[in-house]
């Protein structure tokens, strides 16, 4: 009566090993892509923007199994200090104190479920603040908490 005792134990805790082997496997461990190349994407790299204007925020979101949420964060560069994730940097006016600089700091909803979403917001740049260098900071983390940041450099004339 223990041999298949034994015998039934053993398959059962094979049987319980290989399923832990499939469940790590099905661990996201990928960060989420944020694409600013298309055409229609904008802000891209050095891209000018007017003040007292709007622009439409537009970019190709991706994960390999779910995304989560996006935000922007745009601030002034006046001191020169660095972000940027692209290679090519931009014609840069002279280093200067904000008096009254643009910030914004804004999350955007992304519909749940979704492995790809084209982001098409609207952003509206106050006619009263400091014209110069800025960074455009887009943070798009997916459903497990991976967290891509795209730094880009801009200008607000």
């Amino acid at each position: 009566m223990k041999k298949p005792l034994i015998c039934f134990s053993l398959i059962a805790i094979l049987f319980a090993g290989s399923c832990k082997k499939d469940e790590q496997a099905a661990i996201d461990t990928e960060y989420p892509v944020i694409d600013v190349t298309a055409t229609t994407a904008f802000p891209k790299q050095c891209s000018v923007i007017k003040r007292g204007e709007s622009f439409s925020f537009r970019a190709l979101l991706s994960d390999n199994t779910a995304l989560g949420s996006v935000s922007v964060d745009i601030h002034h560069n006046f001191d020169h200090h660095s972000h940027s994730t692209e290679v090519a940097g931009c014609d840069m006016g002279s280093v200067k104190t904000p008096l009254k600089p643009f910030l914004l700091i804004q999350s955007y909803p992304i519909p749940a479920g979704l492995g790809k979403f084209e982001i098409d917001q609207k952003i509206t740049v106050p006619a009263d603040v400091d014209l110069g260098d800025y960074h455009f900071l887009i943070r798009l983390t997916d459903k497990e908490g991976w967290q891509t940041i795209k730094g880009l450099s801009i200008k607000i004339i």
